[in-house]
């Protein structure tokens, strides 16, 4: 019996940083699928494990308890599993992390498919991603992190913030080798740390699995279709 039930389609994108969580800490779960989640999101509000308006959706199951939107479910397993750092501030800028990978995923899909990518659109974004990419670097320089070791917020061991970080721009960079080149360039020290934590056996089996699961899908839709025009990936 698995630990845990995960609601999220059939995609890596934002519910592979839950996933990710769930296979670094050793737990299990099962895959709700897409026809249970186009259930329960045309359902009655009442009627749902928790308010949602979209995946991913967790459900604890020794806990009986449920919670939905990424950072909120990064955050639930980081207390419950005993992944956050002790201090306030490491807490505190943990989930700045996890809510800055958030917002990349925002912006890397146009708030959603809100517009599709042109070359002239995408030309426009670069300096803004480079930005995002200058914000992990500048955060792990200023704890320790270097070329070939070290982690984005110190520490001897891979924290919660390492899994998101290596999550965020592994499965971005594997599927879109021009963001692969630009990650390199903008942010050489969390592009090394992104391939060491990566190569972790439990995240690396996990890649393995959306490989296998997924093809080379990243968010899907439309959206999914202009990015690729875009990148020629």
């Amino acid at each position: 019996m698995s630990d845990y039930d995960l609601y999220y389609w059939s995609v890596p994108f934002r519910g592979q940083f839950v996933r990710a969580v769930l296979a670094y800490a050793g737990k299990t779960w099962t895959e709700g699928g897409d026809a249970a989640i186009s259930k329960l999101m045309g359902g009655m509000v009442k009627d749902m494990p928790v308010p949602f308006m979209g995946p991913p959706v967790l459900i604890d199951k020794k806990a009986d308890f449920a919670i939905a939107q990424m950072p909120a479910v990064v955050l639930y397993l980081g207390e419950t599993l005993d992944l956050m750092p002790a201090t306030p501030a490491l807490r505190a800028l943990t989930m700045k992390i996890v809510n800055d990978a958030n917002d990349v995923i925002d912006e890397i899909t146009v708030d959603g498919g809100r517009e599709m990518w042109t070359k002239k659109r995408w030309q426009d974004f670069v300096p803004r991603l480079k930005k995002w990419m200058s914000l992990w670097e500048e955060i792990g320089r200023r704890h320790g992190l270097k070329a070939d070791s070290g982690f984005v917020l110190g520490g001897e061991a891979p924290s919660i913030a390492d899994v998101v970080t290596a999550t965020l721009w592994s499965t971005m960079v594997d599927r879109f080798r021009e963001i692969e080149a630009i990650l390199e360039e903008s942010a050489p020290m969390t592009a090394a740390l992104t391939r060491r934590v990566a190569a972790l056996p439990s995240l690396a089996k996990l890649a393995a699995k959306a490989r296998q699961d997924y093809g080379d899908a990243y968010c899907g839709g439309q959206i999914e279709a202009s990015l690729r025009k875009v990148l020629d990936a």
